[in-house]
């Protein structure tokens, strides 16, 4: 499934978004947005000087389609590929989360290492294939993300999956959908027939998002569905329904919405953070006109803007981050709050 692409503008003003939403410490706060009130620092911010935590720094999200031997479109990765780029995020300290993690502010992971966002859209069965031992089959995405975390043992194997109405080709999709619940995988909305719901009626627009949680619901009754990708990158005219709405008597309550592109999300304790618009960015390669604005083009930019970046302090307790930057917390985090 092809993904259509963000607008042009956003692409081109990527870079821009990463040092407005993050800031470099270097250049102070920017005076354009609402500052936190005043925050006495806390006497001792446990390795700060090792690591230079920074949870006001950007996060990549990053969006998979099909894992292909032969891709068919610029969404597709081949498997070799796909190992390569898990591999790379292991060797520069990140640790996967899911989107739920992120909307919640549930980052607790080691100092010094950076939280990463593996997203699956469209439920392709390249992305889970159980075999007869119930098992991911080693080929699969899910399959090729657990050999990595088992040679990397600080890569947590988790990620969130975005389904439609057969997923991972299962109609029902009852062992696919209970294996990743129960082994903590996000299991997502991307609503039953991946329409454009801009193009459709707010009726209709409900009508597909709580028919898919249903479909979930009935394979994984235990679930609780907190997060959507919209199909293309694209709200409903009624925006406001891509979080909450009711269709049939059932009524859908969501805390965050993915787009479909093409820069890194901005901490959720930053005042930037829209649960509402959460950017993601494109895994890829290669060398094609939009490629400047894919996984890896990022990674590098991430790389070597490394003050940019979300940096764990190792508290999920605390909102730590370069007192130069305090005036890009939202105000509601000033209490949990550590600047050095």
């Amino acid at each position: 499934m092809s993904v259509r692409r963000a607008p042009p503008r956003r692409r081109l003003i990527a870079l821009a978004s990463l040092l407005l939403v993050a800031g470099l410490a270097a250049c102070g706060p920017s005076g354009t947005g609402r500052t936190a009130p005043p925050t006495a620092a806390a006497p001792h911010v446990p390795a700060a000087s090792r690591v230079a935590p920074n949870e006001l720094g950007v996060i990549p999200v990053l969006m998979y389609h099909r894992i292909l031997a032969a891709p068919q479109s610029v969404d597709d990765r081949t498997p070799t590929d796909f190992r390569a780029e898990l591999e790379r995020l292991a060797r520069e300290d990140y640790v996967p989360i899911t989107t739920a993690d992120l909307v919640a502010r549930r980052i607790d992971i080691p100092a010094g290492t950076h939280p990463v966002v593996l997203t699956f859209d469209d439920g392709s069965a390249s992305q889970l294939s159980l075999g007869p031992d119930g098992q991911p089959t080693p080929d699969c995405a899910i399959g090729i993300l657990l050999d990595v975390a088992r040679h990397h043992p600080g890569f947590t194997p988790v990620a969130s999956l975005y389904v439609n109405e057969h997923p991972f080709g299962e109609p029902g999709g009852t062992r696919t959908l209970r294996w990743l619940h129960d082994h903590g995988f996000e299991i997502g909305d991307h609503t039953l027939n991946h329409v454009d719901l801009a193009s459709v009626s707010a009726t209709e627009v409900q009508h597909q998002i709580v028919t898919e949680q249903q479909l979930i619901l009935r394979a994984v009754p235990d679930v609780q569905v907190v997060t959507m990708a919209l199909p293309f990158g694209i709200h409903p005219r009624q925006r406001d329904l891509s979080l909450r709405g009711s269709a049939d008597g059932t009524s859908y309550d969501l805390h965050g919405v993915l787009l479909a592109g093409a820069n890194p999300a901005p901490s959720p304790y930053s005042a930037t953070f829209d649960p509402l618009d959460i950017p993601r960015i494109r895994s890829e390669a290669g060398a094609g006109p939009e490629a400047r604005f894919g996984s890896t083009a990022w990674l590098d930019e991430l790389d070597a803007h490394a003050a940019t970046r979300y940096t764990s302090d190792g508290d999920p307790d605390h909102v730590t981050f370069p007192a130069a930057l305090a005036g890009k917390l939202a105000p509601a985090f000033a209490g949990e709050a550590r600047p050095y």
